[in-house]
């Protein structure tokens, strides 16, 4: 369904922050343009117009509204980055559609709405793809340690550890990430990417959760409509799987006074793995052959990346290998059951910080607590 064999023509629902960064990536791709974009926000069309008019060629078409934009017939391939709570709807809409869709992270904010898009995904028109955005996948240094994990350089895996230590979430239209409401709360909307990290390097999907989150320094002195935020700023998660593994998040978002914003290893009975952002360092330690403060490191790139971007490159190599599926007629690489879990992990490990107790992932899927 594209226009021509050779240029995909993309409409990006959706045109805030992540929105912009999506059509910078898409633009630095061969054979794609931007031919169309929707916001409800004055302001976030502005900045997508701008963003997507840098490319030659006829002005990038307007909409205020997401369902014209699908209905223009601009459009081979659409970008969803509207805000989380937005996404059940549009998606929605999409599945219906004959266009291949991108959707930002989380898929939805509860687990019953990602299921009901499973069920509509299910009746999409043969050969659509909808491709789970999870970009964090596509990081170098992450990527290089999930080759040398299936490689088996560890062995056989047991545990995987992630720390994102950061800045406090950033101001958005609306302060629409002020509240879980609108977010699904900070261990859907902020750390899905991890939790998918951890299903695809541990190759299962988990069982149960325990969790202990707080908010206790970020937003505690802003008021919205009377109302403060009530968003988590820091939580240790466990994520337990059926063949044992198990792997934990440490997450801080008052922690911005540290060196490398992200830390992932996977350690199994060969020896331990550790990729580091932004820096994009891998470690490699054997056992028997390494010690302490004595690992193999390096820096790791991707020659295949044409913009950096906010994420290392990761959403341009993400991109590119969408174009790629799109032109081949081929499957998503991530999927909407990768988004689903994603959620999942991150809707039981609030549930399990509200009972205190771990939570088992049949709680809360197919039709459990949401």
């Amino acid at each position: 369904m594209t226009s021509s064999p050779d240029v995909i023509r993309y409409g990006v629902i959706g045109t805030g922050m992540m929105g912009v960064e999506h059509i910078e990536n898409i633009l630095a791709l061969d054979g794609a343009t931007v031919t169309a974009i929707s916001d409800t926000y004055a302001g976030s069309r502005s900045a997508g117009a701008r963003a997507a008019n840098r490319q030659t060629g006829d002005p990038v078409a307007v909409f205020e509204d997401h369902r014209e934009l699908v209905d223009s017939g601009l459009c081979d391939a659409v970008v969803v980055a509207t805000p989380n709570h937005a996404h059940i709807d549009v998606m929605s809409d999409l599945m219906a559609s004959e266009v291949h869709v991108m959707i930002e992270k989380p898929l939805c904010t509860t687990v019953a709405d990602c299921e009901r898009l499973l069920a509509l995904e299910a009746e999409r028109p043969p050969g659509r793809i909808t491709w789970m955005a999870m970009e964090y996948r596509y990081m170098p240094a992450v990527a290089a340690l999930i080759r040398h994990v299936r490689d088996g350089a560890v062995g056989r895996l047991r545990m995987v550890a992630i720390r994102e230590h950061r800045f406090p979430f950033l101001r958005k239209v609306g302060d629409w990430n002020r509240f879980s409401e609108n977010t699904g709360g900070t261990l859907v909307e902020k750390t899905c990417h991890y939790f998918d990290l951890m299903n695809l390097i541990v190759g299962e999907r988990p069982w149960r959760v325990m969790a202990s989150g707080a908010q206790d320094v970020n937003h505690l002195d802003e008021q919205y409509g009377g109302r403060t935020p009530d968003i988590l700023d820091n939580a240790f998660v466990i994520v337990e799987y059926p063949s044992g593994a198990r792997a934990m998040l440490d997450l801080c978002m008052f922690a911005e006074a540290t060196e490398d914003q992200e830390q992932l290893s996977a350690i199994g009975e060969l020896g331990k793995l550790e990729a580091r952002m932004p820096s994009n360092t891998l470690l490699v330690g054997r056992r028997g052959e390494h010690w302490i403060g004595d690992v193999e490191r390096s820096t790791v790139t991707d020659a295949r990346i044409g913009h950096v971007g906010l994420h290392h490159g990761s959403s341009f190599i993400e991109h590119l290998l969408f174009a790629e599926a799109i032109r081949a007629g081929a499957g998503p690489e991530v999927t909407l059951d990768d988004g689903y879990w994603a959620v999942a992990i991150g809707a039981a490990a609030h549930c399990s910080i509200a009972l205190g107790r771990p939570v088992e992932l049949t709680e809360i899927t197919n039709g459990g607590v949401s």
